[in-house]
């Protein structure tokens, strides 16, 4: 019987190699799956994290919660999935999980006991919570939720006779920032802080300030006071970036203020023994692009001083280390995601983990987090371009890093997918070094002559790296070579590379993306004839800009773009803070600045047949940009189409049927050309 079955499986694998694999299809981005927030109990032997997958009939993303253990021994699921759940804490003994479920138009907080699966809902909120956290003793869930302010109506319209059908009312705005991306239109109220009983009941809320409270959430030791972070100031609105660290105690529901600096202090975390406080930040010089530190500061605010200053990168996450003799650190570095632990005794820091990320579905930006538990034990997403996001773990002191979970395996394991090739090159303008990557079809073959899709990332201050990207490979499998790339203004390559963008943007950012088509080029295996380009957000303007400055692409795709700076910078959401961080001051006191970096001034040269692709409720790019390109374009002559996503805000592919239609566009109309 043994050699029967090992025949039997030495045959299917020689059949299974000398068989073709078909290619990533679109119907399988129903079929993907992914994992985010790994959270390592505290004695570092258990990890549960949501298991992100596609509903195909609802088309959305449904998370569950699922349990493995450290060393792999076991792997199960903890709760049924059937609805979007997510956010599970530890309490500090482990003996229990916290996490939120949201069902029936309506958030619960569930607590389950590990030992005997029991689980109980504590409560349900009619606003999603977050920022859970327990007090030291278990006995207590602090968290955040919006509370909307009670407001009467502007006017007071006549009654309306019985059974008469008048329009909506019309909406008063008074409110600074009045819609968010995503969320729409904002209604009057803020994130408070709330506390539950760990055995349920109700709520009591502990804040009622005119500001959002924000987390991490982080109770003192003795379990009197909440450390937090939140933009107090009069001004708040009118500069965003100006947060600061408080502590409120709960007794008196009193708020002290611990930080005092102009600029952004945000993500507090309490040492071990409660005496230190961890945070990010930086002085704010009103630059496009400024490296995020991490700070320490003594637990009433004083002696505050920078432990990152020496690293030329953002510290994007942090945990402290169980013992409190270091913290570990996230950043991304080249286009990859990293962690590394930073010793407090003598500042020095060295790397623990790689390829940090994988949450990103659609294209290969940076994500991903982790979590730390007992004896530098430490779990996080980890990703390559062959496959989302897996949990992995390690353990500082040890090089071996073991990945717990292949939650794609079924999947991709039966899969063509494109290969991806890192690649550097000199930029035309100045010769700088400029990090790209190039994925081919599956079965390449060199000698061959294949299409080239450029395609450009947003931000601009964000990064592509070495990641799986649903878009790349599906762009691979229709037969082209993808070309994306990090140009000047990315960041994970310091402080002075980003802000070569600043107040210029876009501008030199066009040499470094064209040279990287030129050095594919150069490889001999792209038709220099069959060029193509598309980009979304900051890449929507990049794309855009392009076909104004050259008409060596065959056609164009321009996703969710900026047109006009002046017009966008008074219509998108975040208003308040573009004009001074973006440009030198408002638009009508900087005409000439704003129409200058504008691809709409650029629309005389176009000839280059375009389509425009956007979310018909994104505010952060406006569909109205789109609508002023469509339009210039359509009086130019120029061959156009625009594409509108109903319900889409920014991230188009934050369902899954969007993204394949985002995809699908974007290859039949460089097909047809």
């Amino acid at each position: 019987m043994k050699n029967t079955t090992l025949f039997f499986l030495l045959f299917f694998t020689i059949e299974t190699s000398l068989t073709a694999q078909p290619p990533l299809s679109p119907e399988d981005i129903f079929n993907l799956e992914y994992t985010s927030d790994p959270q390592i109990s505290p004695d570092g032997k258990t990890i549960v994290y949501t298991r992100q997958s596609m509903d195909i009939m609802k088309d959305r993303v449904l998370g569950g919660i699922w349990q493995i253990s450290y060393d792999n021994t076991y792997h199960r699921p903890l709760t049924s999935a059937t609805h979007p759940e997510g956010q599970a804490r530890w309490s500090p003994s482990g003996n229990r999980i916290l996490y939120t479920v949201r069902k029936d138009g309506a958030s619960y907080l569930f607590v389950k006991w590990m030992d005997t699966g029991q689980e109980v809902p504590l409560s349900r909120l009619d606003r999603s919570p977050s920022n859970l956290s327990w007090s030291p003793d278990g006995n207590w869930i602090a968290y955040t939720a919006f509370v909307e302010k009670e407001s009467s109506p502007y006017i007071s319209m006549p009654a309306k006779p019985k059974g008469a059908e008048w329009a909506q009312p019309a909406k008063y705005i008074d409110a600074v920032r009045y819609r968010n991306d995503g969320g729409g239109y904002v209604k009057a109220g803020h994130r408070q802080i709330f506390l539950l009983s760990a055995e349920g009941g109700t709520p009591r809320q502990l804040t009622d300030s005119p500001y959002h409270h924000q987390g991490p959430l982080n109770w003192t030791k003795d379990g009197k006071s909440l450390v937090y972070s939140a933009n107090p100031h009069d001004e708040g609105a009118y500069q965003p970036r100006n947060s600061e660290i408080l502590s409120l105690n709960i007794a008196s529901r009193e708020s002290k203020q611990l930080t005092q600096r102009k600029g952004p202090d945000y993500l507090p975390r309490l040492s071990p023994d409660g005496k230190q406080i961890a945070y990010l930040g930086y002085e704010d010089r009103y630059q496009g692009y400024q490296l995020t530190y991490l700070h320490l500061m003594n637990a009433d605010g004083t002696a505050s001083k920078i432990l990152t200053k020496d690293l030329d990168r953002s510290i994007e996450n942090f945990q402290w280390a169980q013992d409190g003799s270091g913290i570990f650190i996230q950043y991304s570095d080249e286009g990859m995601g990293k962690i590394g632990f930073l010793t407090l005794q003598n500042g020095k820091m060295e790397p623990v983990a790689d390829n940090v990320g994988g949450t990103s579905l659609g294209r290969p930006y940076s994500s991903g987090s982790f979590s730390v538990g007992a004896n530098g034990a430490f779990a996080y997403t980890i990703n390559s371009p062959r496959s989302p996001a897996d949990v992995a773990v390690g353990k500082l002191g040890t090089k071996p890093i073991t990945q717990l979970t292949h939650v794609n395996e079924d999947l991709l394991g039966f899969k063509s997918l494109g290969e991806v090739e890192e690649i550097w090159y000199e930029s035309a303008f100045d010769q700088r070094k400029i990090q790209g990557w190039i994925v081919k079809p599956p079965q390449f073959d060199a000698s061959k002559k294949y299409p080239l899709i450029l395609e450009i990332h947003g931000g601009p201050f964000a990064n592509y790296g070495y990641r799986f990207s649903a878009e790349m490979q599906l762009y691979a499998a229709a037969g082209y070579v993808v070309l994306y790339t990090n140009p000047r203004g990315s960041t994970s390559y310091g402080e002075a590379f980003g802000n070569l963008i600043h107040h210029n943007y876009p501008s030199e950012d066009y040499d470094d993306l064209m040279s990287g088509v030129d050095a594919v080029l150069e490889k001999g295996y792209v038709d220099e004839n069959q060029l193509y380009v598309t980009g979304g957000s900051g890449g929507g303007v990049l794309s855009s800009w392009i076909i104004g400055k050259t008409d060596r692409f065959q056609a164009a795709v321009v996703a969710k773009p900026v047109i006009n700076w002046y017009s966008w910078a008074l219509t998108a959401d975040g208003y308040t803070g573009y004009y001074q961080y973006w440009f030198p001051g408002k638009p009508w006191e900087h005409q000439d600045h704003y129409m200058k970096r504008s691809p709409i001034s650029l629309i005389g040269n176009v000839t280059t047949p375009t389509m425009l692709l956007t979310g018909e409720v994104d505010y952060r790019t406006p569909i109205s940009e789109t609508e002023q390109y469509y339009q210039a374009l359509k009086l130019q002559k120029v061959e156009s189409a625009m594409v509108r996503i109903p319900e889409a805000s920014h991230g188009i592919a934050a369902r899954p049927s969007y993204l394949i239609s985002k995809v699908l566009h974007v290859l039949k109309w460089f097909d047809e050309h």
